[in-house]
């Protein structure tokens, strides 16, 4: 075991651990997954997958790697986007996540290949892709910069990669967010999941995670050009776009 630490929400941890207390929260809360996210979010969760799914950079035919993909809202989304000529690939390190993802999507009559894999570790070959996506799924990961690396290795010159990911919000509104985030999400999380910790890490978690100059950055870091990023309510999230020319 390695001696090198990380965070997991405020606690600090060695790495090797991290995955784990991780996929202990995600197998906790998977079957509540959705539910949890309309009641958090007021519904806007929807609002910000709309507008990422639809200002995407895709065309007929186009293949796509959705990581860290869940319970597939963003993966249902990109299917219409390419069609049936066109590969939607939903990933996810959690099998109970993407347990539920699947069979919601099997349910729904969208057919799309599925894989249980670590997003640092990719098993793809190199420019594959024509869009990857990874929606409130970074912040988990505890290497960023190798996750990002994989992201960069699969996409096809040309290539567009999408971060929607929780962010820091406008300094006016952050001790409300600050209050909403520690008072009731983990009051929401034990009345629906019944399960208070993996929501108070939520909350912990998006405080760790980097603000939107540092992760523009770390995607330039790794090798993508015109990384931008879009402010969504505020601040709460932000879709940063990476090009690999």
């Amino acid at each position: 075991m390695t001696d090198k630490q990380t965070h997991f929400g405020f606690k600090t941890v060695n790495e090797e651990e991290k995955a784990g207390k991780v996929a202990e929260v995600f197998h906790s809360v998977a079957s509540k997954y959705d539910i949890m996210n309309d009641v958090m979010s007021g519904g806007l969760h929807r609002v910000w997958k709309h507008f990422t799914i639809n200002t995407a950079r895709l065309k007929k035919g186009d293949k796509v790697l959705d990581i860290a993909g869940g319970t597939g809202d963003l993966s249902r989304g990109w299917k219409k986007r390419v069609g049936d000529k066109g590969e939607v690939w939903l990933t996810d390190i959690n099998s109970s996540m993407l347990t539920v993802g699947r069979d919601r999507l099997l349910n729904e009559g969208t057919i799309t290949p599925v894989a249980l894999c670590d997003a640092e570790k990719l098993p793809f070959p190199d420019n594959y892709f024509n869009l990857v996506s990874v929606a409130f799924g970074l912040r988990n990961m505890t290497h960023k910069d190798q996750a990002l690396k994989e992201m960069y290795r699969v996409l096809k010159p040309g290539g567009q990669l999408l971060v929607l990911e929780f962010s820091k919000v406008a300094k006016p509104l952050a001790p409300v967010y600050d209050f909403y985030s520690f008072k009731f999400l983990p009051t929401f999380g034990q009345v629906i999941a019944q399960d208070a910790e993996s929501y108070r890490y939520l909350a912990e978690s998006i405080r760790m995670h980097p603000d939107q100059e540092t992760l523009q950055q770390l995607m330039y870091d790794v090798g993508f050009d015109l990384v931008d990023y879009h402010n969504l309510t505020a601040g709460v999230v932000a879709l940063h776009k990476g090009t690999k020319l």
